[in-house]
């Protein structure tokens, strides 16, 4: 894939929504040897199934594909193929198809692109918790001013603000350092886990696609950061006075369940808040159900109101068991049932799927493309490309 003289190519992009015309015009400004070729396909409610099917010859001749999912059904069907850039961060989705189990085709992720708009999620979430605000919006629907609410006012004057509280981030990647990045500007101490150790400065440095302005480049934000890929290591890292622990780990086979009961139990040592961004089922999810309802149970008291919160003195260990909170964007399954318990777990946030969504998306995704445009044609090494044993 180095580079050469150009020849004409083809760019297949394949996506549930209308045309990006005004970025396909800058492509072809930059790249007037690329033919492109757009085909809509729409969604069913679950995620991933198309409502229709691609036919399989429109991959025939294209050199490159960008989608959310649809890819070809088998390696004969795309013999001109040299790169398919999917729009999401992740590619668990398509895992177990041809095209990733049968080919060596490069795939890339649209991973960089969401930590602004998902780190702003995080703390909207982590905040709206503990400044209570659906008690405030409570308030304010009912027309009441508070201050006569003694319970309401008694947890207002016990919040504890985020300076000095520790947010440990399982899976420093774009995300994660976008996260760290704002809570370190909100005075919060900062831990880092990878699988992978990094211990020099090269290793520490985000190689991906990073939006100007954001997130960790140098890697330098974390107080300390720990690494493994066994329970021994994820457990002791846990075990380190974790307020807030965000999850933004990639699923694999590896990660899923990665957190249920024995790591929930660890966490209450600080009742920590809990954060999912990545994948439903990296969670056991009764397991999250389970010690939120131990802490609501812990600290409600015979007149259906509540205890001082723990977090009026978060440097003390606490003998109250569970979560005292999570904020989930992604459950396990998707859609997430309308029987399903998590919605009414206590102190629980969740959300459909969509806090990496923003009006920005589009136009990062395709960047990240014609940085690689760019970089195929001057033979350096891609960027986002996925390493199919890790599985991200």
């Amino acid at each position: 894939m180095g580079g050469g003289p150009k020849k004409s190519e083809h760019l297949l992009v394949i996506l549930p929504f209308d045309p990006p015309n005004a970025i396909f015009d800058r492509i072809r400004r930059n790249h007037p040897h690329i033919k492109i070729t757009f085909h809509q396909l729409l969604f069913a409610d679950v995620p991933w199934v198309a409502r229709s099917q691609v036919p399989s010859e429109i991959f025939h001749d294209a050199t490159f594909l960008i989608t959310l999912s649809a890819i070809p059904p088998s390696p004969k069907d795309c013999p001109n193929l040299e790169l398919i850039h999917f729009t999401s961060a992740g590619t668990n989705h398509i895992a177990h198809s041809p095209i990733y189990t049968n080919t060596e085709i490069p795939l890339t992720t649209s991973s960089g692109i969401h930590g602004p708009q998902i780190a702003e999620w995080v703390l909207m979430t982590m905040l709206a918790s503990s400044h209570h605000y659906a008690l405030l919006h409570k308030w304010q629907n009912n027309h009441r001013w508070g201050q006569d609410d003694q319970s309401g006012v008694g947890l207002m004057r016990n919040l504890h603000d985020k300076v000095g509280q520790r947010l440990g981030v399982l899976g420093y990647g774009s995300i994660g350092r976008q996260v760290g990045n704002v809570a370190k500007a909100m005075g919060m101490d900062v831990i880092a886990y990878t699988a992978r150790p990094r211990t020099t400065p090269e290793s520490k440095r985000d190689t991906g696609f990073i939006v100007p302005g954001t997130g960790d480049p140098e890697g330098k934000i974390p107080q300390a950061w720990y690494s493994g890929t066994d329970k021994k290591d994820l457990h002791h890292f846990l075990a380190q006075d974790i307020d807030h622990l965000l999850v933004s780990v990639p699923l694999t086979k590896d990660t899923t369940h990665l957190l249920g009961e024995e790591e929930f139990d660890i966490l209450s040592k600080r009742n920590a808040f809990i954060t999912n961004i990545s994948r439903g089922a990296i969670i056991d999810q009764p397991a999250l159900i389970a010690a939120l309802k131990a802490y609501d149970a812990s600290m409600t008291t015979g007149d259906g109101g509540f205890a001082v919160t723990p977090e009026a003195d978060m440097k003390a260990d606490t003998s109250i068991p569970g979560l005292r909170g999570a904020a989930v964007d992604v459950t396990d399954p998707e859609p997430l049932p309308k029987d399903d318990p998590l919605w009414d777990a206590p102190n629980c946030i969740v959300t459909p799927h969509i806090s990496g969504l923003g009006s920005a998306y589009v136009d990062r995704c395709f960047q990240v493309f014609e940085v690689n445009l760019e970089r195929r044609e001057k033979g350096e090494r891609l960027i986002n490309v996925v390493d199919r044993e890790r599985g991200y």
